[in-house]
């Protein structure tokens, strides 16, 4: 673990670091200050709630659906670096507007009319964003560490990313819109800042014709990588994850406010336990394998993050506020009730067996293939990822409309933990 943490020193390493962690803690910032504030004061019905929190993160998953063949093809042709400094300068004027949109919200100046579909766009920008970004920044690591480093910043990334979620969120359910409009083009300017501090990384193969016909890139893509079998099984594996993950994030602060009966505060601790959650099993998964890539412990882990879902839906069905309806509890109320640890240390362990799960498949996806290819690799994963993630969003808005309630949809991730325990399984027998 100190051989890994040693990176943090490394200018191959940190100023990637740094420019992926400002970037994780805008994003979450930005999207949860939007999704508190339209749940707690624009709308008043938990359907119309879900179906905007089940909005805004497909709007943020769908680009990498779109445009991640063609920015896997860029990454793997340019100058990786290059292109992190246009992507951070991009951000700048994303979160302009997305700060104007905020700022609208604050004044409850045409909230419904400007200010929400300008704070969508936003969001849906910020999914462009990091779909350029998001190839990059696993593909950059075997290009700038040694073989025997590339699970220990992977592992490093994924702990900052949360971290950074963990930061990003706690903010969002404290701070005003207006306090978070300002915070996110701050930190916009940081992270092109720290971006140009990347060291530079040329492409490793000749230079081909770029493919901008997005169906036919992206299907090419899928079936170039796909044919190999442990990138087949981790990349499925991956999928269910987020598609888990998506579950849970949507149900959130529909959960906490219409069955919990808690304020954004308390949604935004949710987010945060979640976060801290995956920042723990990451940074434990590197120390349990030494640095070893492998799938072994991926069943185990995946399969303890079910039990930990259904855990976490048996607490949420015996839960009783004690208020009056329309009466939201307070943090302070919700700590002290007698089954918030309960929640709580659920919600941990479903992170945290998360985080364990994720990261090793992560690092399969640069290894397994050579240095030239792992953008592209890591782009076809995007792909698949983010249409598990779309369905996951799409699924849980029917599930609404079927008028299945929130706390009875959490049954949905834990059922899906089977199917990627299996996948984790037949990839690490492959892998032997």
């Amino acid at each position: 673990m100190k051989a890994s943490l040693r990176l943090l020193t490394k200018r191959r390493f940190a100023p990637l670091f740094v420019t992926q962690l400002l970037g994780a803690f805008n994003d979450n910032l930005f999207k949860n200050a939007v999704v508190l504030f339209v749940v707690y004061s624009v709308y008043s019905d938990p359907r119309a709630e879900t179906w905007f929190s089940a909005i805004s993160t497909g709007l943020v998953t769908l680009p990498f659906f779109l445009l991640s063949a063609l920015s896997g093809q860029l990454a793997d042709q340019r100058d990786k670096a290059a292109i992190i400094r246009l992507v951070k300068l991009a951000e700048i004027f994303i979160m302009i507007f997305g700060g104007i949109g905020l700022a609208l919200a604050w004044a409850d100046v045409a909230v419904h009319l400007v200010a929400v579909p300008l704070m969508l766009s936003a969001i849906f920008a910020m999914g462009v964003h990091s779909t350029f970004f998001g190839p990059i920044k696993y593909a950059i690591l075997p290009q700038h560490l040694e073989d025997d480093e590339v699970l220990g910043g992977t592992g490093l990334v994924e702990a900052g990313t949360y971290i950074a979620i963990l930061a990003g969120t706690i903010l969002a359910g404290l701070v005003p819109v207006e306090v978070a409009a300002c915070i996110v083009m701050l930190v916009a300017l940081l992270g092109y800042a720290s971006g140009r501090r990347v060291p530079p990384a040329p492409p490793l193969a000749e230079p081909v014709k770029l493919d901008f016909h997005i169906v036919r890139s992206s299907i090419a893509l899928v079936n170039g990588t796909m044919h190999i079998r442990r990138l087949f099984l981790a990349i499925l594996s991956i999928s269910f994850f987020w598609t888990i993950g998506t579950v849970l994030f949507i149900q959130f602060p529909p959960l906490v406010k219409n069955v919990l009966a808690a304020d954004k505060a308390v949604a935004s601790l949710f987010l945060t336990v979640f976060s801290i959650g995956i920042a723990i099993g990451s940074i434990a998964i590197n120390r349990m394998l030494g640095g070893t890539v492998s799938a072994k412990f991926a069943p185990a882990s995946v399969l303890a993050m079910g039990v930990f879902v259904v855990a976490f839906h048996i607490v949420c069905r015996f839960w009783d506020s004690g208020l009056p309806p329309g009466q939201l509890m307070s943090f302070r109320h919700f700590v002290e009730h007698d089954y918030a640890i309960w929640l709580l240390l659920a919600l941990l362990g479903v992170a945290t067996a998360g985080g364990m799960f994720v990261v090793p498949l992560y690092a399969f996806l640069t290894t397994t293939v050579d240095k030239s290819q792992a953008a592209r690799t890591v782009a076809a994963n995007n792909i698949v990822n983010s249409g598990a993630m779309v369905t996951g969003a799409a699924i849980t808005m029917g599930m609404s409309v079927a008028g299945i309630n929130v706390v009875n949809q959490l049954l949905l991730a834990a059922a899906m933990s089977l199917i990627s325990a299996w996948l984790a399984q037949k990839l690490h027998l492959a892998c032997d």
